[in-house]
């Protein structure tokens, strides 16, 4: 089959998704099934491969998939109908033609997020902690201790919510693992801690493979939806978790702070095709004042992960409100794997 390259000078960022299928003439039942999936922006070139269609028939498609209005996307399941603006160049010469091709296009833009309606919100409260594990853990002893981490949720009320893996990027402080975990209330992390059992888990099971750790809790809102609320769905079953701990400068708290963490929460909902959801805010946890705020965003993909930080729009924003006022950062991520599934 030959390799169609097509260039998409795009005003907005696009997720497109290619399903062809390339029917035998000789056989009614025998066809080939290939699906694609492209990330782009305006700084990007998409390449089409194994897709073979007229010209015409190409041009129309997606032309209906970019035009469309975003109610039609997986991705836009919210209120309000929004139409999006967009400009697309390509060039489909040369194409071969075949018998009975089919094609589906879907497209998901970056969106204005003044597009939308006000969402009614919820308080909640984010754990975070990091864990310097020893070097000579086995992959016995993290699964035992990832698998008691996680399942802890289900001895302990408050918890709505946990994820946890292996750290994939290196750091300066050399955290291994992450832990992340939603409550309702203040009050439901003071239990936590002060919870024997969660204290056992620590002691039997957490401890004796790791030789540090450092703890974040900060006040945040999410949608006021069960489902974003507790992260269930299957949005939330896989995708990376990127941990962002800042120590900003003391004379930098206040407005500027402030300023730096709007401008990146706004960046943020102008791509839901790439974040599933975000929660930021100042640490209140007093034991634990290394880092002053915390930003924990749940990417749906490790290429939509990689496109955002390596974009234009979020480069401008840490250069511009964060880099002046920082003195210390720590950015970590990890995917999404549930360990455990039976109580301990």
């Amino acid at each position: 089959m030959d390799e169609i390259k097509s260039k998409f000078s795009l005003s907005t960022h696009f997720c497109f998704e290619i399903f062809s299928e390339h029917h035998n003439s000789n056989s009614n039942s025998s066809f080939k099934h290939d699906k694609y999936v492209f990330y782009n922006d305006n700084k990007h070139t998409v390449t089409l491969a194994g897709v073979a269609t007229s010209s015409s028939k190409l041009r129309t498609m997606l032309l209906e998939a970019l035009t469309s209005t975003a109610p039609s996307f997986p991705s836009f399941r919210r209120q309000c109908p929004t139409t999006l603006s967009c400009h697309v160049s390509f060039d489909v010469s040369g194409l071969n033609t075949r018998r009975n091709p089919t094609m589906k296009v879907t497209a998901c833009s970056k969106v204005e997020s003044s597009s939308f309606p006000l969402e009614k919100k919820r308080k909640v409260v984010e754990h975070v902690c990091l864990l310097k594990a020893k070097q000579v853990l086995s992959d016995k002893d993290e699964k035992d201790m990832l698998d008691y981490l996680y399942t802890s949720q289900y001895q302990m009320r408050g918890i709505v919510a946990v994820s946890l893996g292996r750290i994939s990027n290196d750091n300066v402080e050399n955290y291994t693992h992450a832990v992340f975990m939603r409550f309702q209330t203040k009050a439901d992390v003071t239990k936590f801690y002060e919870n024997p059992f969660y204290s056992k888990v620590l002691k039997e099971h957490v401890m004796p493979y790791c030789h540090d750790l450092v703890n974040v809790d900060y006040e945040s809102e999410v949608e006021d939806d069960m489902l974003r609320i507790f992260r269930k769905g299957e949005e939330f079953n896989y995708g990376v978790e990127f941990v962002h701990l800042f120590a900003f400068d003391d004379s930098a708290l206040g407005a500027p702070v402030e300023d730096a963490l709007a401008s990146l929460e706004k960046l943020r909902k102008e791509f839901p095709s790439l974040i599933v959801q975000s929660t930021q805010g100042s640490n209140f946890n007093l034991s634990s004042k290394e880092y002053t705020h915390a930003v924990v965003t749940r990417f749906r993909s490790s290429e939509a992960f990689e496109i955002f930080l390596g974009s234009t729009e979020y480069r401008d924003v840490w250069r511009s409100k964060f880099e002046r006022i920082i003195r210390k950062t720590l950015p970590i991520h990890f995917s999404v794997d549930p360990v455990g599934k039976e109580v301990m």
